[in-house]
């Protein structure tokens, strides 16, 4: 570090501010989508913002000509990207400059879609790269350039079902609506999707533009096209992968900043959104989205750490065997999910007696569920996020607080694995160190107990705070959670940043090391 650390003043005004704004805004603050924006710009072109979204798409391009995340992570936003690209190339008044990237972007494709690795298991993927490979191969024939070949591991027999299946007439389960984008023509008007509040479907811009089609959007006069233009990014006209997502960003905010033992008293108002969003299935984490347990837990969690509890019956829905499932028949199972469902099931007040044994007997088993798929090094794996440490945070401390002594032995390795895997400049991260994967892990430290005369973490910890102290003031985060494309929950990653600070800051040891580290940088 180049200079001393620096506390913040007022944590408290922080979350003041942080919740008032948060009142105030029912969409939530996310990063725009590369994926998303491609979309839109490929398929709504009438929309306003449209030259802005193309210049956004230049402007994003890598120098290698990629989109997106690091590793195949850029292979869905680079194919959404080059897509929409090619088909702005063929429009009026377009600038060369919108061919090259696109031709660019074929170019890394060419590389990156024959490799034999694994594509990383984010929203829909299987589906989304056969259907934009096709796309893109349709166009490259026109042009009789050579075609790309659609990479193992993904699904273009299910993909070419479902749109049959659309075009004849048949219903899509509505957790499908969220990328209902990749049925493309018949999804147009498609009878059976029911926008919410008449404007929103699957919680997703493009979803919502294909259901609408170019033709009415131009007309300017259904209300999707306001939704449409309210979830524009105001500098760039980008837009988020899914939005609106309230009740996803009010949960994990609220329940996070109970959880660092911050002192605030919640708006009114949020807390009832939390209740709200309850319908017989649970809660989802936005509007046009269907309920799931990840949501579900993490609303009950919140409302019960608010004081606000409610019953943990809709979590019933999604009991299987051994493990909850986030979504009924879904592809892989989350440890994530699992650990949000045992701190709702561990803080449930319920007094009705057979409730109670089901919420104990239900928590024993998730606990043995996520200590049996613990990775042999202490990490997780999991579906929501590209790094370990949030899938580390969520299931040590889920253990932690709730696990009792079948958890504590892989509380241990988790925290044994953060100890090994800190960086030298004290951050923690996949890739690169990052504030929020530095603030995951602080707070996984010292969140649980298991270590807690253990110098080696005091020490630890604080070499993460000096870390976000040196950043407490950058607002740029890299994408590191998953949806169609990868995304930045700016909120949720401020929440974290608080909290993780808050904790070192009640914890004298830290205190007493980031001062002496400050110390010597100042001297």
């Amino acid at each position: 570090m180049d200079s001393p650390a620096v506390w913040p003043e007022s944590t408290g005004k922080a979350v003041t501010d942080l919740l008032s704004e948060m009142t105030e805004d029912d969409r939530g603050r996310f990063s725009p989508s590369v994926y998303e924006t491609g979309r839109l710009v490929s398929m709504a072109p009438s929309l306003s913002g449209h030259d802005r979204r193309v210049r956004y798409l230049l402007d994003e391009q890598r120098p290698d000509g990629s989109w997106g995340g690091p590793g195949r992570y850029d292979v869905v936003p680079t194919l959404s990207a080059t897509e929409a690209l090619l088909a702005e190339s063929r429009r009026s008044g377009c600038s060369p400059s919108v061919d090259s990237a696109a031709m660019r972007g074929i170019d890394v494709l060419r590389n990156r879609l024959p490799r034999n690795d694994s594509l990383p298991d984010t929203v829909a993927i299987e589906i989304i790269v056969p259907g934009l490979v096709h796309d893109i191969n349709s166009r490259l024939s026109e042009r009789n350039v050579p075609t790309l070949p659609v990479p193992s591991g993904t699904n273009g027999d299910l993909l070419i079902a479902l749109r049959a299946a659309v075009e004849s007439g048949t219903a899509l389960p509505e957790k499908l609506w969220h990328s209902l984008e990749t049925i493309g023509e018949p999804a147009r008007r498609a009878r059976f999707v029911k926008p919410v509040e008449g404007r929103i479907v699957g919680c997703s811009p493009a979803a919502t533009a294909v259901w609408l089609g170019d033709d009415v959007i131009a007309e300017n006069r259904h209300p999707s096209i306001g939704y449409l233009r309210d979830v524009q990014d105001p500098a760039v006209a980008a837009v988020p992968v899914a939005a609106p997502l309230a009740l996803f960003e009010r949960s994990w905010v609220l329940s996070t900043l109970a959880d660092c033992g911050i002192e605030f008293t919640a708006p009114s108002a949020l807390v009832d959104s939390l209740h709200e969003a309850f319908g017989p299935h649970g809660a989802a984490g936005g509007l046009g989205l269907p309920a799931d347990a990840d949501d579900t837990a993490s609303a009950l969690y919140a409302l019960a750490r608010l004081g606000s509890p409610r019953s943990p019956r809709p979590l019933w829905e999604y009991e299987a065997d051994d493990h909850f499932s986030t979504f009924p028949e879904e592809r892989t199972p989350s440890t994530t999910t699992n650990a949000h469902v045992l701190q709702a099931l561990g803080a449930s007040v319920s007094p009705d007696p057979q409730e109670k044994a089901h919420c104990a007997a239900a928590a024993a088993k998730v606990t043995a569920w996520l200590v049996e798929q613990q990775r042999p090094d202490g990490t997780w794996a999991d579906k929501w996020h590209a790094s370990p440490l949030y899938s580390i945070a969520c299931c040590a401390t889920a253990l932690a607080r709730y696990g009792g002594t079948k958890g504590r032995p892989a509380v241990t390795k988790a925290v044994d694995w953060l100890l090994g895997a800190q960086r030298a400049d004290g951050s923690w991260g996949r890739w690169e160190g990052t504030a929020e994967e530095t603030a995951f892990a602080v707070r996984t430290l010292l969140a649980t107990t298991a270590n807690e005369e253990n110098d080696a973490v005091a020490i630890a910890a604080a070499r993460g705070c000096a870390f976000l102290l040196a950043n407490i003031e950058n607002t740029r985060h890299p994408a590191l959670w998953h949806d169609k494309d990868l995304y930045t929950p700016l909120r949720i990653i401020e929440t974290e940043m608080l909290g993780a600070l808050h904790l070192a800051k009640s914890n004298d040891k830290v205190v007493r090391r980031v001062a002496e580290q400050s110390a010597r940088i100042g001297a």
